[in-house]
């Protein structure tokens, strides 16, 4: 199962994968975090997300989150699994990885075996659930082995639907996801393309003020409708972020199809909207 570029319609740049093919005793209890985006997809396996993207003519990044040390609890699908599956659909499936960020040493040698064995295209890191501050030294080596393979990092920024609703929130903390801490990583690591993901709520500014200073810093638009983005996102998507700005769905709590229908109706300049759904993925992913 491939695509070929030039048949492409969109590239989503964020996607979760949530159950593996090989095994369920893992798998995690997702029920209040769907309740709460109101979705009712069942959670995707890579071969799923394969089909699902394919018949859309669309490709996708796909990734999971590795959590442990916060949670205790390991990922329900691995690295190399969805790396394993990505390459039989290539094309498709692009696969990203997801490294404990407290895994010091240890990570920073797994960031280069992901890299040179599976093949992975990128690294996911989500503040808020793996618990820790983008700018902690601690996690600077890991930084140091990705920056050294030219591949893209996607951190979560902003509110985030993990926790939400719940009492105390599961634990999670949103003060990690403010974008700031970023911007220091985008500092010490120039040359090390950075994705902020989702509209930055409630600190979207800080976000657009981050890409528009750094020329690494990107911002995908996942996580939200686009019907409820904030006039300034808008407003910079079609004029000093248009080669910056990423289409990603967060699939699957919200499908491509609901995105693309929202984003349908905002005033986007049509020599943008090419940019926003394709043009700017393949370029910053090397496709």
């Amino acid at each position: 199962m491939s695509l070929d570029l030039s048949d492409v319609v969109a590239i989503d740049v964020h996607t979760h994968v949530h159950r593996s093919t090989r095994t369920a005793e893992t798998e995690p209890d997702l029920g209040a975090f769907y309740d709460y985006f109101g979705a009712d997809t069942k959670p995707p396996t890579v071969p799923d997300l394969a089909r699902y993207y394919s018949e859309r003519q669309m490709m996708c990044v796909a990734f999971m989150v590795d959590n442990s040390w916060a949670t205790g609890v390991p990922p329900a699908v691995s690295n190399a699994e969805i790396a394993e599956l990505a390459a039989d659909h290539a094309g498709v499936v692009i696969p990203f990885a997801s490294v404990d960020p407290h895994s010091g040493a240890a990570g920073a040698r797994e960031v280069t075996r992901l890299v040179a064995a599976r093949g992975v295209k990128g690294f996911k890191f989500h503040p808020n659930t793996q618990a820790f501050f983008p700018n902690d030294r601690a996690v600077y080596p890991i930084y140091e082995a990705i920056a050294a393979t030219g591949l893209p990092c996607v951190f979560h920024t902003g509110h985030t639907g993990a926790g939400a609703g719940v009492p105390g929130g599961d634990g999670i903390r949103l003060k990690f996801s403010n974008p700031m801490h970023v911007d220091d990583v985008a500092v010490d690591f120039p040359a090390m393309p950075i994705i902020l993901a989702h509209p930055s709520f409630p600190w979207q500014d800080e976000a657009i003020s981050v890409a528009l200073h750094k020329p690494q810093v990107h911002i995908d638009l996942s996580g939200w409708s686009p019907k409820y983005f904030p006039p300034v996102l808008i407003q910079y998507a079609n004029t000093l972020l248009r080669d910056k700005m990423l289409f990603g769905s967060d699939f699957p709590v919200i499908t491509p199809d609901r995105w693309l229908a929202d984003f349908e109706k905002l005033p986007i300049k049509d020599e943008v909207r090419p940019l926003i759904l394709k043009a700017n993925a393949a370029r910053l992913l090397r496709l």
